[in-house]
């Protein structure tokens, strides 16, 4: 099976270019995040007629998740167990919740599509609730990972986290006044793998950005970030046999400013004439 995720930034204006990757890559499952769309505005015909079905969480022009898959799609969850919610201004428990987690169940493997917040800034009310949102990511999982010993659980998509300093090139954010590189945040990233989860691209991939900036030359000068992950339990981590990061697909015409991030994992009925990914 071969996994992927990517922030697309903006479904319906990439649709096009999504689903011929997917086709020309081989992939079976993907979790697309900042999909930026409602329900009746996805462009499922596209996804459909190339064989592929989705799952999806969109509520407005904002955030947004999905998962598109040539496998069946079983157990779709939106939002996780303890996922907190955010509103400006909003006090208390109750505040209502974004589009950020889709989770589904494809032959035996359990994916999660998840868009985690930005922060925006370090004294930010955003920041406390992406670090509640990154702490009740962890308590979940490994929750789950007890009631399910040994299976293959996947955390995928954009964790606006770079974890450590090799995952930054980006010179505009500076150590301890700039999001995303923060102690708290690469403290609260480091709970997800104290939780059992192993970031299975990096022993494959080590060097490697997944988005840069269009802004000031960031893509040509290769200053990005290393942001987008695929976190495994031991039992998916143990299956995977390659990860690439697709960079060229940051080029072209009108590119999210993310790209895919791709897995494969081996099975029973595995076969030798799938096109390599290159």
């Amino acid at each position: 099976m071969r996994i992927a995720t990517w922030n697309v930034n903006s479904i319906r204006t990439r649709y096009g270019r999504v689903v011929d990757w997917l086709v020309n890559a081989d992939v079976d499952v993907l979790a697309m995040q900042e999909i930026k769309c409602k329900p009746e505005q996805f462009p499922l015909e596209a996804f459909e007629a190339a064989g592929y079905e989705v799952v999806l969480h969109g509520l407005n022009q904002w955030n947004g998740v999905a998962i598109a898959s040539r496998l069946p799609l079983t157990d779709v969850e939106v939002g996780f167990t303890g996922q907190p919610g955010f509103a400006k201004g909003h006090e208390g428990t109750d505040a209502p919740l974004e589009a950020r987690a889709i989770g589904a169940t494809i032959d035996d493997v359990r994916v999660w599509s998840l868009y985690v917040p930005n922060g925006r800034a370090l004294d930010d009310p955003h920041m406390d609730y992406k670090l509640r949102f990154l702490r009740a990511l962890a308590d979940d999982s490994a929750r789950w990972m007890r009631e399910n010993p040994g299976a293959a659980l996947a955390l995928t998509g954009d964790f606006n986290v770079a974890p450590t300093d090799a995952d930054m090139g980006d010179p505009s954010f500076v150590p301890g006044e700039s999001t995303h590189i923060s102690a708290a945040e690469r403290a609260a990233f480091a709970a997800l793998e104290d939780a059992g989860l192993t970031d299975v691209v990096r022993p494959l991939v080590p060097e490697g950005y997944t988005f840069w900036d269009y802004k000031q030359l960031r893509f040509p000068r290769n200053e990005g970030m290393r942001i987008d992950f695929i976190l495994g339990s031991p039992g998916f981590a143990d299956r995977v046999v390659d990860a690439r990061i697709e960079r060229e697909q940051r080029k072209g015409d009108a590119p999210s400013d993310h790209v895919p991030v791709v897995v494969d994992l081996a099975g029973d009925d595995d076969d030798d004439d799938r096109p390599m990914i290159f």
